[in-house]
């Protein structure tokens, strides 16, 4: 997550408070992407060579498989893997989950906005007064499966949450985020 943007009136009084929020376009998205392509295009032009009989490979020698039951098993994973790399690249086309959180005290208001997949709702933005921020919620979890998130307390419905989905934020980039945007608002911190 990037450094906050913070926009001054004064060399003492901040006015506005803005996160960046990393969504798909991640490394390791990027990574797995990657190597779901060239699997899954391997896989697939094995099996397409193991039925025209044309070894459409540059290594190996897919025509010793027989088409069926090898080759079309291996062209069904090939085709299953290809549509899963289409969905990965085009999330991080889309930028799924990206987005930013604002708080601006001249406005008055938090602002909450991220991308989502392309249709009717694909900017999803919750908007709602400084005034209803109760507190903000720092939630830890180690073991196999880490969980370390910020949500926002807000009067009348439930935590909003403000870090990204995926990756844990390390420790002190998550404390020093809260004990931040906790000091901006004016509010207290649950959860430690």
């Amino acid at each position: 997550m990037a450094n906050p943007t913070v926009t001054e009136q004064s060399p003492r009084q901040e006015s506005s408070l803005r996160y960046a929020v990393l969504g798909s376009r991640r490394l390791s998205n990027y990574f797995w992407a990657t190597v779901v392509s060239i699997g899954g295009l391997g896989f697939f032009l094995a099996g397409l060579s193991s039925y025209l009989h044309v070894n459409l490979l540059p290594i190996g020698n897919p025509l010793e498989l027989a088409f069926i039951p090898q080759g079309i098993a291996i062209g069904f994973y090939g085709v299953a893997a290809l549509l899963l790399a289409t969905y990965l690249w085009l999330a991080i086309a889309w930028d799924v989950g990206g987005g930013f959180n604002e708080f601006n005290k001249d406005t008055g208001v938090v602002r909450i906005f991220r991308w989502g997949f392309p249709g009717k709702h694909r900017q999803i933005e919750v908007s709602c007064p400084l005034s209803d921020v109760q507190a903000l919620k720092i939630v830890i979890k180690d073991g196999l499966n880490p969980k370390r998130s910020l949500y926002l307390k807000i009067k009348g419905r439930g935590d909003i949450p403000l870090t990204r989905v995926g990756a844990p934020l390390p420790l002190a980039e998550l404390e020093t985020q809260g004990a931040t945007i906790a000091s901006f608002l004016g509010v207290p911190i649950e959860g430690l």
